[in-house]
């Protein structure tokens, strides 16, 4: 073996050590994006209805925001939801993950319901699809069921406002005009 190997393989090792340093956790590529929102039979939290998934998108675009009670973030990120679903500007589609019906009923009569819709996936079946890596993540679905952002992580002001705000009025602006967005 060269005596220059152990050398090499320091500097290949610094070198991914260095390049993953600079790389933002919160910004993971989706392999969704411009892809259709799972369509899978779910079950509703109020009602447990089911129903298909696409037939929450018609005509309408959706931030769908995946919480649960036990999420110590999402309960951070909650008021940011309440404030987002007064405006009315989108739809508010929560799906209730890994949680308890109870918990989850719990979560909301103490913080408040922002959401339209709400999914109850306690099999995580619906997050897997949507290939979730922690709690909370936050979408914007179009009006076609095609998911166009996703966020990892607590949905702030700075996101909202310069990020997911300009995205949903540019879908919606497209949908009037009927141009792809």
């Amino acid at each position: 073996m060269s005596k220059f190997a152990p050398l090499a393989i320091f500097v290949i090792l610094a070198w991914f050590l260095f390049d993953g340093l600079g790389r933002d956790t919160k910004k993971l590529p989706s392999p969704l994006i411009g892809k259709p929102f799972p369509n899978l039979m779910v079950e509703d939290f109020k009602t447990s209805d089911g129903y298909p998934t696409y037939s929450l998108f018609k005509d309408q675009v959706s931030l769908v925001n995946i919480w649960a009670s036990w999420c110590v973030t999402c309960r951070a990120e909650h008021q940011m939801l309440m404030d987002i679903a007064k405006t009315n500007l989108v739809q508010m589609v929560g799906v209730n993950y890994k949680d308890t019906r109870k918990e989850g009923q719990v979560f909301l009569n103490r913080l408040g319901d922002p959401y339209d819709k709400i999914i109850f996936d306690q099999s995580g079946k619906l997050g897997l699809e949507l290939g979730v890596y922690a709690t909370p993540e936050t979408f914007v679905v179009d009006g076609q069921g095609i998911i166009r952002d996703k966020h990892i992580g607590q949905l702030t002001p700075s996101i909202w406002k310069n990020r997911f705000l300009p995205l949903i009025q540019q879908l919606k602006i497209s949908a009037k005009t009927n141009t792809p967005g």
